[in-house]
């Protein structure tokens, strides 16, 4: 995905883009991008999956090019250069000027008199390596399971890297309008005192931009969902339940006491919880002789293709149950799942450890709990 794609749609228009009250502001945007093959560059924004263009510039024989104009609002923008992208942050009276090449705009670029503009795609980059190094990792293990302990032990590295970067970047840009891709790399459920301390700067630095107005209503709801969701939190007992296997016998999760416990929400209609079977069939086999095991729960009503994904993705665990539901399963309406996978990660005494693990951190939780 390129880099206003990145930053822009994942981040700020997931949260439906509304119409909020808006002030006006004037702005300017100039310089020179020599080798520029094009005719014309604009300043955008993405809505709804597509760019809305405010101002256009035509740059010279030479790259020279200027645009300047009203905006809607002062907020987060990208000017477009063909399939280069700059992504701005934009305030009233903003005068930024952005030189360099256009062969290569993405990594030759120099942006004037917008430092947050320029540590916001500092970030982005940053954050695109790790994730590209991730990807190519997962890409890597789901072709050869066997070699898990050795694709963690070169990643952890990284990750423990990315993440002091990520902390080092918070510290250094507080009440910042730079921190908004951080959010893309928090996993609320997991990390919410961080999550809440990012958006708390955000509204302090740039609360005024719908985008960032956008950002503080999905937090409000995340707050209100993890207030409701306190039950699940560290330490409380797991909620226990029966339900039937496949063959028609039921089970309890309290029957399990005694090992580390996977409760596992997913279905045979999930690709995400599809993508996500063989980590989960990788760390089963990896620590179910220290004590580990999984207990799924599926979603589905079709009780030939829950078998059969069974099968397929080699979920080796006696531990499926599934009351044929769907939605209305009665287990996931008692931990309160509202998406799917969903995962609760719980201890020999059947204490919560953690919800919503998966991938890496589910892996990294594990190693921690049984020193290998």
């Amino acid at each position: 995905m390129n880099l206003t794609k990145t930053i822009i749609l994942n981040l700020l228009l997931a949260f439906s883009f509304q119409l909020l009250a808006q002030k006006e502001i004037k702005a300017k945007i100039s310089g020179n991008i020599f080798n520029y093959q094009g005719d014309t560059m604009r300043l955008s924004q993405i809505v709804s999956n597509r760019y809305v263009d405010y101002l256009k510039a035509y740059p010279d024989d030479k790259g020279n090019y200027k645009m300047q104009g009203k905006l809607p609002a002062a907020d987060y923008y990208v000017l477009r250069a063909g399939n280069a992208h700059i992504n701005l942050i934009i305030r009233d009276g903003s005068d930024i000027q952005i030189h360099g090449d256009g062969s290569n705009l993405r990594n030759f670029n120099n942006i004037v008199n917008s430092d947050e503009s320029v540590k916001l795609n500092e970030f982005v980059q940053v954050m695109q390596v790790y994730n590209y190094k991730k990807d190519s990792a997962n890409r890597y293990l789901r072709t050869h399971p066997g070699e898990e302990t050795k694709v963690n032990e070169a990643f952890y590295p990284l990750f423990y890297d990315f993440m002091a970067y990520r902390k080092r970047f918070l510290s250094e840009n507080q009440k910042s309008a730079q921190l908004l891709p951080m959010l893309s790399v928090i996993e609320p459920d997991n990390e919410f005192e961080v999550y809440e301390e990012v958006v708390e700067n955000l509204v302090a630095g740039f609360g005024e931009s719908p985008s960032i107005q956008n950002v503080k209503a999905q937090f409000e709801q995340q707050k209100a969902r993890k207030e409701k969701m306190s039950f699940l939190e560290p330490g409380k007992p797991a909620p226990d339940f029966q339900q039937n296997k496949p063959d028609g016998t039921s089970m309890k999760l309290s029957d399990l006491k005694g090992k580390v416990v996977l409760l596992d929400f997913w279905a045979s209609w999930c690709r995400p919880c599809r993508a996500e079977n063989p980590n989960v069939v990788r760390l089963y086999q990896r620590y179910k002789d220290d004590g580990f095991t999984v207990m799924s729960v599926s979603l589905d009503r079709d009780k030939e293709r829950w078998e059969a994904a069974i099968a397929k993705d080699g979920l080796l665990w006696p531990n499926h149950v599934s009351d044929l539901k769907q939605w209305s399963n009665e287990v996931a309406r008692l931990y309160q799942v509202t998406g799917i996978p969903f995962t609760v990660l719980i201890d020999q005494e059947g204490k919560i450890i953690q919800t919503n693990l998966r991938g890496a951190q589910l892996a990294q939780k594990l190693e921690q709990l049984f020193g290998h």
